[in-house]
């Protein structure tokens, strides 16, 4: 009876200090792949990092991660000339292959959000002048940018200084957003002697989207109360390297 007892302490003892080690080994290396993700340029600002499934020892001896999940607050993101912030960017990483260093990693899929303002939005489209012709005789500046609110579901609603432009839908292809439907309002209209009042279309395209991922293929970007947000996905990333 005590040699089983003895036993049983030790197999306790035993699994509490590997269970130890295994959750310092994940706090090493979620630290070292939040650092490796800025220096390898794939993330402009230090994320946080999380390391999911159990035990994690035995996805090192295999070099694949179950679950990666990445967060971040402040990131950028832009079309080349302008960079805006990007809110509250959130990703989930699944099978992620690791060289032994960690120089390197690559992950099956990934999904993420992010949320740009509106105000930040409205920096990356261009000015009232290049939007439509006449625009010098409208009662706003000729640099004066679209200033951008939230239609409903799948709608932005825009003004140009106290003018109102009415709703318009935004949408994207590969990693190129397009808002596109404005038309600016009858008294806009005679200000300006514009027989079509209907705004161009405007798009930029971003660059540099974090982790490696792109913007979504259905619904990459969806109009919400406090801004746009970005839905991403990707397969077969390069996360680090």
């Amino acid at each position: 009876m005590r040699g089983w007892l003895k036993a049983t302490i030790g197999l306790v003892v035993l699994s509490g200090l590997l269970v130890g080690a295994d959750r310092i080994a994940v706090g090493v290396a979620e630290d070292q792949a939040a650092d490796r993700m800025v220096s390898s340029g794939r993330m402009n600002q230090r994320p946080d990092v999380s390391i999911g499934g159990f035990p994690f020892l035995t996805q090192v001896l295999s070099k694949k991660l179950d679950d990666v999940r990445i967060s971040a607050d402040g990131l950028t993101v832009g079309d080349g000339s302008h960079q805006v912030a990007l809110h509250s960017f959130k990703a989930q990483l699944s099978g992620v292959k690791v060289s032994d260093s960690m120089n390197s990693a690559t992950v099956d899929s990934g999904t993420g959000s992010g949320l740009i303002s509106y105000a930040d939005l409205a920096q990356l489209l261009p000015p009232a002048a290049q939007l439509m012709p006449g625009a010098a005789k409208l009662p706003v500046g000729s640099n004066t940018r679209l200033s951008l609110s939230y239609g409903g579901p799948g709608k932005i609603k825009a003004s140009l200084g106290p003018l109102p432009v009415g709703e318009g839908s935004v949408h994207s292809a590969g990693n190129t957003v397009t808002a596109d439907g404005f038309q600016l309002s009858g008294l806009a209209g005679m200000f300006a002697g514009i027989t079509n009042q209907k705004i161009e279309p405007v798009s930029f395209t971003l660059d540099s989207l974090p982790a490696g991922l792109k913007l979504a293929d259905k619904d990459g970007v969806t109009p919400l109360e406090e801004g746009l947000q970005l839905n991403f996905d990707g397969k077969g990333v390069k996360l680090l390297g």
